[in-house]
């Protein structure tokens, strides 16, 4: 796919699923810009010292002054992909507001700022791809994780309302649901689960990378499953 010539935002983008879809990206010719949270994580980004990787040290995507701070001189903006968020086990009698708040800055609020960060970065056409998660779709999967579950839930709804208000100029929105993905931190976790099953990063870069992509002309208001074998 190419993505000659053209800006590309990816929050999250130093993490496995986001080195996959930065490693994409430039190898389609883009400019990269990648906010960072942990620096740990800049330091062994697989990109770090690409002359089209720009990183950019941020404490908080739920702030507007650190979302402002990534999209400057951004423009004009071809896509923003959204990989950027938390997870956190919890039961609603276990999870006090605090921990609800994290979960619902860190995936949804974050996410809305950035979609709106980009469009107004965004000079005509453009690709906007948020990342829900399966437990957003098919919400009893969430017990255990309720917190997590509505942050995502949400993510999905603003992906589709979001795409109806941006048609009009030319920016196409979508999102992708991953189950779990194969990452060393989730086998590291997980250490007894069948693998195999999960989808693998590069298999969901992939979907995420055509939805940002020229390529996709038509597809608007999607959340994709990207769930492999699982």
């Amino acid at each position: 796919m190419d993505f000659s010539s053209k800006t590309v935002v990816v929050t999250g983008g130093s993490g496995a699923l986001g080195s996959a879809v930065v490693g994409g990206l430039l190898g389609g010719g883009a400019r990269c810009i990648v906010p960072y949270v942990h620096e740990a994580e800049a330091e062994r980004f697989p990109h770090r010292g690409d002359p089209n990787v720009k990183l950019i040290a941020v404490k908080d995507l739920a702030d507007e002054a650190d979302v402002a701070k990534v999209y400057a001189g951004a423009a004009p903006l071809w896509a923003s992909i959204h990989l950027a968020g938390g997870f956190a086990m919890g039961k609603v009698a276990d999870t006090g507001k605090a921990a609800l708040m994290a979960q619902i800055d860190g995936n949804l609020v974050s996410c809305f700022l950035c979609c709106r960060a980009a469009l107004q970065a965004m000079q005509g056409d453009g690709r906007i791809v948020n990342v829900a998660a399966r437990p957003g779709l098919e919400w009893r999967t969430g017990a255990g994780m309720t917190a997590y579950t509505v942050a995502k839930s949400g993510v999905a709804t603003l992906t589709v309302a979001l795409a109806e208000e941006a048609a009009r100029d030319g920016v196409l929105v979508n999102a992708v649901a991953p189950s779990i993905m194969d990452t060393p931190a989730n086998r590291k976790a997980m250490p007894k689960a069948d693998f195999d099953a999960w989808p693998k990063v590069e298999e969901v870069a992939a979907t995420i990378l055509f939805l940002a992509s020229p390529d996709n002309k038509v597809t608007r208001g999607a959340v994709v499953p990207v769930y492999g074998k699982a």
